[in-house]
């Protein structure tokens, strides 16, 4: 049996009109990743809805009200492969009410992709775009400068070279290390760069967009972490017993190992033995990260856990959080945060609600600077450094611990509302 492609989540990011979905597109067309026959029919669409030249675009605006209105709303997930890689593409929205897809697209992506114009350069959402990549924990950032073919940019090595300066400057801003991040000037309409090497820029004598995307490092699976299992679903299955799923975060975890799970039905833990573990309907010896596993514990009874719970072995049981103190960034709520604003977390599996307690300082989220001590609210587009009590036992890790397991997001009234993530912990007294 061949040796399976290594799997890597691909988000691309940037400002709505400097043609990311377009990028994706010639992207996944040149690599031979979409038929002729497919673009044909995406191409006449475009030119019946009078947006010829779209075509590209449509290949992931694949929502009708997205053709139509030529905005991408949705997260649109798309497979792709090179002789090395197996990616799948989330071509996270530029547009500002589409940013709650950014954040799930983000805190799932291995590796990003921003796409900025030549001739528009860094803006606002460039700026929110970058910052949130790095709170949500997408290390390796590639930069594709875009419509080099635009008339006023014609291809000219001083405006890409602008462009680039610009760019790193707002990457070295929020903590990237600038210099080892690769800059590939491409136009995607007209293919140039994306997957083939173009004749118009005989200046540059770099990889295309694919080669750098193909030279990516592979995700390192956080195997020697220590064990976090966050429970998905509870199943009872008669026979069996209780058959908790989940999908193994960091760590590695065997049959026999002794674990805990956490909070657990009284806010205590509850302790068992890994009886079985099986993967795609196969039993399994053991399980790592990225393994989604459903799994038979000798010493959990049928109440005492339920999604949102975390397992890890009993000799490193997850952090129960009493209080946490995080850095969020404020992305579209519709008033402002005060303290005592008490709006659901969304952790890993768990869903619980959790009260802003203090609000210690306000930062410039480009740069992560401090604006002022506690503040008496934040609002839109501000980050910050809060203290968060959750309402009930909950639990998450510090990012420098487990950064797996730091990440959140704020939802309310079906929106959502901030991302961060947890820089401290108060730890919950478990007897």
């Amino acid at each position: 049996m061949a040796k399976e492609k290594v799997h890597i989540n691909l988000v691309f990011i940037g400002h709505v009109d400097h043609g990311k979905s377009t990028t994706v597109g010639r992207l996944l067309f040149d690599s031979g990743n979409i038929d002729e026959q497919t673009m044909r029919k995406l191409k006449e669409k475009a030119q019946e809805l009078g947006k010829g030249g779209f075509e590209f675009a449509f290949v992931m605006d694949n929502l009708k009200e997205e053709r139509e209105r030529g905005v991408t709303i949705d997260l649109a997930h798309k497979k792709f492969e090179t002789d090395k890689y197996y990616f799948t593409i989330i071509d996270a929205p530029g547009h500002r009410d589409f940013i709650k897809n950014m954040i799930t697209g983000a805190s799932q992506a291995d590796a990003g992709v921003l796409v900025v114009a030549a001739n528009d350069g860094v803006n606002a959402q460039t700026k929110e775009h970058v910052f949130l990549s790095k709170t949500l924990g997408v290390n390796q950032m590639i930069i594709a400068v875009n419509k080099m073919d635009i008339s006023g940019v014609d291809y000219s090595q001083e405006k890409y070279e602008a462009v680039k300066k610009e760019v790193q400057t707002l990457l070295a801003s929020v903590g990237y290390k600038a210099d080892e991040i690769p800059f590939v000037p491409i136009a995607s309409l007209q293919g140039d760069n994306v997957a083939k090497k173009s004749d118009k820029m005989s200046w540059y004598d770099g990889p295309t967009l694919l080669d750098t995307i193909n030279d990516l490092k592979e995700p390192e699976k956080p195997t020697d972490l220590p064990l976090r299992l966050p429970i998905q679903d509870v199943y009872n299955i008669t026979g069996i017993g209780v058959v908790p799923v989940g999908r193994v975060e960091t760590g590695v975890v065997k049959v026999g190992d002794k674990i805990t799970a956490v909070p657990g039905r009284e806010g205590k833990g509850v302790a068992g033995e890994m009886k079985s573990l099986e993967m795609h309907h196969e039993q399994m010896q053991q399980a790592g990260p990225g393994d989604n596993i459903g799994f038979n514990v000798r010493g959990f009874g049928k109440k005492d856990i339920a999604r949102g719970d975390v397992i890890g072995h009993s000799d490193n049981v997850p952090s129960v959080a009493e209080e946490f103190t995080a850095q969020m960034v404020v992305l579209n709520h519709p008033s402002v945060i005060t303290v005592g604003y008490t709006p659901v977390f969304h952790i890993h599996t768990a869903q619980v609600a959790c009260q802003v307690v203090a609000i210690e300082k306000k930062l410039n989220p480009a740069s992560g600077e401090v604006l002022a001590e506690n503040p008496d609210f934040i609002k839109n587009g501000d980050a910050a450094i809060v203290k968060i009590r959750p309402v009930q036992p909950l639990v998450i890790e510090k990012q420098t611990d487990i950064p797996q397991m730091s990440r959140f997001a704020i939802r309310d009234s079906g929106a959502t509302v901030a991302a961060g993530m947890c820089i401290d912990i108060k730890q919950k007294s478990m007897g």
